[in-house]
Parts: C-alpha cells; sequence; structure tokens
C-alpha cells in the first residue's frame, strides 16, 4: 500500500515545518494558512479519518492542539479547532488531521 501524504511527512521523506512532535503525534504548520497559525495535528498511526480513531488518539491530538494554543497565546483571544471528515465535510488527505487556526477574527461556518 502507498503512503499517504501525511505518513510520507512524519517519515521525514517530506520535509514540513514542524512544530510539534511527541511519540503519538506530529505538527506542523500548513502550507496554505488560512490564519496567521494554522497547524495540522496529525496522529503517527495511519486513520483516514476520526469514525476510525481510538479514543486516546483523539485525546493525544487535543492534548497537543492545547498545547499549541498556549505556546502561541491563542488561549486569551480563541483559536478553532476542526476536523474535516469525508468529501463532503472537506477532507482532502485521507490521514485523520486536526487544523488549529487562531490569530484572527473566525467566522462561522467557513473561514
Amino acid at each position: 500500500m502507498n503512503k499517504c501524504l501525511f505518513c510520507m511527512i512524519r517519515d521525514g521523506e517530506i520535509p514540513s515545518d514542524k512544530v510539534y512532535e511527541d511519540e503519538h503525534v506530529i505538527a506542523f504548520r500548513d502550507i496554505d494558512p488560512q490564519a496567521p497559525v494554522h497547524v495540522l495535528i496529525v496522529p503517527k498511526e495511519h486513520y483516514a479519518d476520526i469514525t476510525e480513531c481510538p479514543n486516546e488518539t483523539a485525546g493525544y491530538m487535543l492534548d497537543a492542539a492545547r498545547r499549541l494554543a498556549v505556546e502561541n497565546g491563542l488561549t486569551e483571544k480563541g483559536f478553532r479547532l476542526v476536523m474535516n471528515t469525508g468529501e463532503e465535510g472537506g477532507q482532502s488527505v485521507k490521514h485523520l488531521h486536526m487544523h488549529l487556526l487562531g490569530g484572527r477574527q473566525m467566522t462561522w461556518p467557513a473561514g
């Protein structure tokens, strides 16, 4: 089976602007940022989307998001966490990932 984009980033086959890594997740800046802070948080284990993800992995992702929000000074004004799932949900890479967005006023539902 071919590796997906995020598995190749995880394995160092594709460079990234890594901002966090532990034994469970890796986080790196989005190459097409939609906010001043736009970080992707990706579990090291491959899961297609949140429907395949164990609770503990989701917890590791949330903990990394919390840490990064604090490190980037986003906790006072706020930030957004997004997980797109499936084609209609806007998921473009079939490897579970969470977007941490902040540093500007967010609008709803998009942007």
